[in-house]
């Protein structure tokens, strides 16, 4: 990791810079299969699920006795651990739900709103490296909590053709069972277009590499919306001398193991703690199994010793990372003053893995310095707002002078006189 002692604040925006994940260079491939997928439905996607994930599949869609038996293979430690996650953030978004009230702007001009589900979600659960069955419940419980009606789930499968036991066991016990043998840019296009085994989707949701990403991106333009721009995993970990070592370290580490092209930075304050956390993280780095993906990581990655909290606050503000830990004194003072930020975590018993998987908060956040315009998943990513308003004629009276000066004053005439008519009708 690179250690920087004391940057001006011209320095920032340098420091700060996340890794080139080289999205450009992808937008030609990821065009050219989703055309295809566009075009020839199910043949491309077997077709591009034969050449990037090596299988070789007759069905897209798993069997109800391949959930079945899945769900047999899982362990019971791991189904325990799984429904009590699947509880946390059940009852964290159940707490999300609002209840519509109906706001008399002035007399007799009443306005509300309701939530309405959308009707169709796809969501995207990685399936490479590291088998994402969490993402099952961080995107499956929101959708079923919210009443969408029509829950696809697309997720890759290694050279056997088989979807790992957990991912399915997962969205068993959330309710989602349309799920289809189908990964990378493919995916997101089956979702996008519809196949003939695929259905179309209004939505899309997940995280992915960087051919989904793109492919997200790509197809967001206009066929179908995205939950938001996404890209590599992130934390940024505020520290002072309070903060023990060991934590900050794994909490690092935790980080870097997602990918090559994860970052993770550390502002501090104390120039002996990054030095005992330097110390920590090549301790811990050498018995970590993805210890090559996390070295590859961390030479993305930051040490940023700061000359005071201010400093410390302005910079993350200034990154708006994804993950943000607070191992500080006073770690709920200085989260209040954090304005951009995807998920923060207080203290130094906080990890970022809680958010990750139990906690019940959502792990599908804003990256790449999106935190700083958009939120994380919540039930409102599922849900559509729809206005109403109803005027009485007493209440046009009153707001109909207002609503013709300012129609005159933008020369639409014809919005005018939809208030004029009804004004002289009333009259008589």
């Amino acid at each position: 990791m690179n250690k920087i002692l004391y940057p001006s604040q011209s320095e920032w925006s340098a420091l700060l810079t996340r890794p080139d994940n080289g999205l450009e260079d992808l937008f030609d491939t990821a065009s050219k299969v989703l055309e295809d997928v566009q075009r020839n439905g199910d043949a491309a996607v077997k077709k591009y699920t034969r050449l990037f994930d090596g299988a070789d599949l007759e069905q897209l869609e798993v069997s109800k006795a391949e959930i079945d038996s899945a769900c047999l293979s899982v362990s019971a430690e791991l189904k325990s651990a799984i429904l009590t996650a699947k509880q946390n953030i059940e009852r964290f978004h159940e707490s999300q739900k609002n209840v519509p009230q109906k706001i008399e702007t002035m007399p007799g001009v009443m306005c509300w709103q309701k939530s309405v589900p959308i009707e169709k979600v796809g969501l995207y659960i990685p399936g490479g490296t590291a088998p994402l069955f969490s993402t099952v419940l961080m995107l499956g419980i929101p959708a079923k909590i919210a009443g969408c009606n029509e829950i696809v789930l697309c997720t890759p499968v290694g050279k056997e053709g088989l979807v790992n036991p957990a991912i399915l066991y997962a969205a068993s016990l959330v309710g989602v069972n349309r799920i289809f043998k189908i990964g990378g840019i493919q995916a997101i296009g089956a979702m996008a277009y519809g196949t003939d085994s695929v259905p179309c989707v209004s939505k899309i949701f997940g995280p992915g590499n960087r051919f989904v990403t793109a492919a997200k991106q790509l197809v967001s333009l206009k066929d179908v919306a995205i939950d938001m721009p996404a890209g590599p995993s992130e934390v940024l970990v505020m520290a002072d001398e309070s903060a023990e070592p060991a934590f900050v370290a794994a909490d690092l580490l935790s980080q870097a193991e997602h990918g090559v092209d994860s970052q993770v930075i550390l502002v501090s304050d104390s120039e002996s703690l990054v030095e005992k956390v330097e110390q920590e993280v090549s301790t811990q780095l050498a018995n970590l199994p993805r210890n090559e993906i996390a070295k590859k990581a961390l030479a993305n990655s930051r040490l940023i010793i700061m000359k005071n909290v201010d400093e410390m606050v302005a910079l993350t503000n200034q990154y708006a990372p994804e993950h943000l830990i607070i191992s500080m004194r006073d770690a709920e003072t200085i989260g209040d003053r954090i304005i951009n930020a995807g998920s923060i975590f207080l203290g130094n018993y906080s990890p970022e893995s809680a958010g990750d998987y139990a906690s019940g908060t959502n792990h599908t956040l804003p990256t790449n310095g999106y935190a700083a315009a958009y939120s994380g998943v919540s039930l409102d990513s599922f849900l559509k707002k729809i206005t109403f308003q109803k005027l009485s004629a007493k209440g046009l009276q009153k707001l109909g002078p207002v609503i013709e000066t300012m129609a005159s004053a933008e020369q639409l005439e014809a919005h005018r006189n939809a208030v004029t008519i009804r004004l002289q009708k009333i009259k008589g």
